[in-house]
């Protein structure tokens, strides 16, 4: 049983794990390795408009941010990043965790979601994201320096809520 519900600032040490070993590892966030926990802690909390975990039996096991993409005139749409744990893979929570947020985004006044570097090595990502509506608008060639595979291709992706 895994529940979805809002982050907590005081939390963060629980969720820094998550987030340091994918960023960590250079191979799907255009972030750079070594952020460091307070750097990674403004990225994905206190700049985000909404943070929410997945929390199971054993701890957080997934968490996404929601964030307004851009100010001004573009700020209906937002942008969300997600992280699932190795141990809780390949049983849905990624899918659980876009439902969810598409929801939350709704609920906050935003008509579309666009996700702004969607790496084209990241098979499973876009295979999901477009299972759950969403279509690739753009692609941006030799967008990442990825660390085994050298330059690939970046994807824009976009869905109306």
């Amino acid at each position: 049983m895994i529940t979805i519900r809002a982050a907590r600032l005081d939390e963060f040490d629980l969720i820094w794990p998550l987030l340091r070993d994918v960023f960590a590892a250079g191979d799907t966030y255009a972030v750079d390795p070594a952020i460091t926990k307070t750097d990674a802690l403004a990225y994905w909390m206190t700049q985000a408009r909404a943070t929410y975990v997945a929390e199971g039996p054993d701890g957080i096991v997934g968490t996404y941010y929601i964030k307004t993409n851009q100010p001004g005139g573009g700020a209906h749409i937002c942008n969300c990043g997600y992280i699932v744990s190795p141990t809780a893979r390949g049983q849905g929570l990624a899918a659980r965790l876009c439902t969810h947020s598409q929801d939350q985004a709704r609920a906050l006044g935003y008509t579309a979601m666009q996700f702004n570097f969607v790496l084209a090595s990241n098979t499973g990502a876009l295979r999901l994201w477009h299972r759950l509506g969403f279509d690739t608008v753009g692609t941006i060639p030799d967008a990442f320096d990825h660390p085994s595979l050298g330059m690939v291709d970046a994807h824009v992706m976009y869905k109306r809520l």
